[in-house]
């Protein structure tokens, strides 16, 4: 790919972007929210055309005008959400759309299975094409996801963040299956955020910044603390997040908690609740750090203590129960909440950024000029916001979606930072977002937890939770499988436990 320009109207998301790859090795592509790896992979994929530059594929010129074209030319992308129908089974799903016939009308079972079963059995990926894929786990679905790509001939696999919802035994094989890939001569390109794989994993790593070339290194002769540096243009400082105070009072406490028999929402359709019986506490000054395969019961925990979500069993915020008081209520309590779907639950797309940040606060005084709003003011507001979390562009005047997925956050997290709440419940705070956002995410929660809040941190960065967390609980089938205080406990062990292992 040579001189790579990308234009959205007057911003420039590629600016005469240099990339390479060599046949039979693993090639991660790095950057902040915003750099432009992911336009540039959706360009190789046909996907978006360049407004200017040329591609060439073994030597020859490559311009495809679609997926369909790229992938004919044997260039498959694995996307970040899976594209699956869990009603169907492996073999179906990983055919669908070029199912093999009997006699040109049938569709021919047999061979669907037969052929995918060759394939995973050529490329190591553990996968029975006859399981109902609504029952695989996380990891089983990313396998079938490259099953996919692969039974369509792609040799060049693009991943866009591929382990970011696997727990550590997951994300390590998978990285040996796209290394048996390389090995057998296929070229992996991957987008990531975690640094840690790209120098354990990757032959070579282009970063880009701000939509250019920032550099490209060979992964064994560099390190995270140097990529991360290329990423965002300066020193990353790493802060000591050991408390600077001792724990205070108990804050949040549920004790006996589940959803109602029969379950909530999604669960109750499959008659199964998440959350069956929690105990836990969080006190002042506190962060707890909540890990778990998705699907354990966290979303369900984090639901019914922002009053979202009916329960059984008892939830409490400073001793005052929060039965029956709603979402309006536990705010009112001083409780927070930042959803793990920024654009789902915790943005309104249609709305600019100073009127996302003014979500929960519009009935205050600051901002009402008699009935009217004061657009002066929630101006001023959104502002001083921005810049306290450096959300770049910093305008409170464009839609939220005009910013990065990790800017976007830093609004939902700006919002709810405010005021200094007396808990706060995070879900996945930096699940895809880069480095530097993720800095600055990390620095706000400790903040917050240094003031005094009490914080509930659910997320699936294994590394994360053992950074910013003064303990850590193990959700399994909707239960506490372990308890562990700040440097008591590593990766692994939390990776088997949440899978349903011992301690």
């Amino acid at each position: 790919m040579t001189g790579i320009v990308k234009r959205f109207g007057a911003v420039t998301a590629l600016d005469e972007v240099e990339f390479e790859a060599a046949r039979g090795t693993i090639h991660a592509v790095a950057g902040e929210n915003g750099a432009g790896k992911t336009t540039l992979m959706r360009i190789l994929y046909g996907m978006s055309r360049p407004d200017a530059g040329t591609m060439a594929l073994e030597g020859e010129s490559f311009a495809p005008r679609g997926p369909a074209e790229a992938l004919a030319r044997g260039v498959g992308m694995v996307h970040q959400h899976f594209m699956l129908v869990p009603t169907l089974t492996v073999a179906e799903n990983a055919v669908l759309g070029r199912e093999p016939r009997r006699a040109g009308l049938l569709v021919d079972h047999a061979a669907a299975r037969e052929e995918v079963a060759e394939i995973a059995a050529r490329f190591g990926l553990d996968l029975d094409p006859d399981a109902l894929v609504g029952e695989l786990s996380v990891g089983e679905k990313q396998r079938l996801e490259i099953l996919k790509v692969l039974l369509r001939g792609a040799r060049i696999l693009i991943l866009d963040e591929p382990t970011a919802v696997l727990v550590p035994r997951e994300a390590r094989t998978l990285l040996e299956t796209l290394r048996g890939l390389a090995d057998d001569g296929a070229t992996v390109l991957f987008i990531t955020h975690r640094l840690r794989e790209v120098t354990e994993a990757a032959d070579e790593v282009t970063v880009l910044r701000r939509g250019a070339n920032a550099g490209r290194v060979a992964a064994a002769t560099t390190s995270e603390r140097e990529l991360a540096r290329l990423m965002v243009g300066r020193e990353m400082a790493v802060r000591d997040a050991t408390p600077r105070r001792a724990p205070g009072a108990d804050v949040l406490t549920v004790e006996s908690c589940g959803e109602p028999e029969g379950g909530t929402g999604a669960a109750r359709l499959q008659s199964v609740a998440r959350l069956k019986e929690v105990t836990l506490r969080v006190r002042e000054a506190e962060i707890v750090g909540v890990a778990g395969v998705e699907g354990n019961g966290q979303r369900e925990l984090v639901e019914i203590l922002a009053g979202l979500r009916p329960y059984r069993g008892t939830a409490r915020i400073s001793g005052k129960d929060i039965a029956g008081r709603g979402p309006a209520g536990v705010r009112k309590l001083g409780l927070t909440h930042v959803p793990e779907g920024r654009l789902e639950a915790g943005l309104i797309p249609e709305m600019t950024v100073e009127e996302n940040l003014l979500l929960g606060r519009e009935t205050e005084a600051r901002f009402r000029r008699g009935p009217a709003f004061d657009r002066r003011a929630i101006r001023k507001h959104a502002e001083a916001r921005l810049a306290a979390f450096d959300v770049r562009p910093a305008r409170p005047d464009v839609p939220v979606t005009a910013l990065s997925g990790g800017n976007q956050q830093k609004v939902v997290i700006s919002r709810e930072a405010e005021g200094d709440p007396v808990a706060l419940l995070v879900a996945h705070p930096t699940r895809g977002v880069d480095v530097g956002a993720q800095e600055a995410i990390h620095d706000a929660l400790l903040g917050l937890r240094d003031r005094g809040a009490a914080v509930l941190l659910v997320s699936a960065d294994l590394s994360e939770l053992l950074h910013l967390s003064d303990r850590i609980i193990v959700l399994y089938g909707g239960r506490v499988a372990g308890e562990f205080a700040r440097g008591d406990v590593d990766e692994e062990t939390l990776g088997v436990l949440m899978i349903g292992g011992g301690a």
